[in-house]
């Protein structure tokens, strides 16, 4: 006969393995005593304590965080001194996984001669096509905003933060990003525009080294400061403005742009940017 401890112990097994409904009318009670002699056993064998193991050469802690550490990408080294031996190191670029899957490089567009200098998130499926920044739907609308200026396409210089089509037009991500900002800052050395506009939040946030979403940065007049080894001594006069994209998803927010390209205008008029002064 089962003493009261004995039934205890099977109970709690029970509860253990979830065994909380009946299924027949007698317990196999041999069966769950040698179920439970056998737990026991394991119990007992799990609650040893491990036998002591010879010191490491430095703490456990520093380890496991080593080992979980991410491995950290090295920095390009970008050391083109003109637009085309740039856009061949781009061409020649190891290690970035958007140069495989994107049909073209999309270096840029317009005039590198033009003091006014646009830069974009990342190709679409359009511009990954061509091979141009800013063409096809949201392309056809930043023409507009310039020609209702008076400013025609060529006479600016337009580039993006990313040179290849994330696949399916994804957000970039912050590896990728930091992939091409090397190359970013090397073309804006090249060109050595004397205005940045900035369109969308990855260009302003990535450029500004800021936190603030588009929203907040757009129509506000800030410096873009160039690397100590870029050759540009001051910092560049630069203005955050909604993608053309975004305002073809957000047509309520084309107000906002309109007054923020009036105050573009102005700034190119009093200061004589373009290079045909209109």
């Amino acid at each position: 006969m089962m003493t009261a401890q004995q039934m205890l112990t099977d109970l709690e097994w029970l509860i253990d393995i979830g065994a909380d409904e009946v299924v027949g009318e007698e317990a196999n009670l041999a069966g769950w005593r040698g179920i439970t002699a056998k737990t026991q056993a394991v119990r007992v064998e799990s609650e040893r304590p491990e036998p002591p193991s010879a010191p490491l050469p430095f703490p456990r802690a520093a380890t496991i965080a080593a080992s979980a550490a991410p491995p950290v990408a090295p920095r390009p080294f970008v050391a083109a001194q003109s637009l085309d031996e740039l856009r061949e190191q781009l061409m020649n670029l190891e290690g970035c996984a958007l140069r495989d899957t994107a049909m073209n490089l999309v270096f840029a567009d317009g005039t590198p001669a033009s003091p006014i200098m646009f830069i974009g998130e990342a190709p679409g499926e359009e511009e990954d096509r061509q091979g141009k920044p800013l063409v096809g739907t949201s392309g056809k609308l930043f023409d507009q905003m310039l020609a209702s200026v008076g400013i025609a396409r060529e006479d600016v210089y337009i580039s993006n933060i990313l040179f290849w089509r994330p696949p399916g037009n994804r957000t970039p991500t912050e590896a990728e990003i930091a992939m091409c900002l090397p190359f970013v800052e090397r073309h804006i050395a090249l060109v050595k525009p004397k205005l940045l506009v900035l369109l969308g939040g990855v260009a302003a946030k990535t450029l500004l080294r800021s936190k603030d979403g588009i929203t907040k940065l757009r129509g506000q007049w800030t410096n873009y400061t160039p690397p100590a080894d870029s050759g540009i001594d001051a910092p560049i006069p630069c203005l955050p403005l909604y993608h053309p994209a975004y305002l073809l998803r957000q047509p309520n927010s084309k107000r906002q742009a309109w007054n923020d390209i009036l105050a573009l205008t102005k700034h190119i008029k009093l200061n004589k940017l373009l290079i045909n002064n209109k």
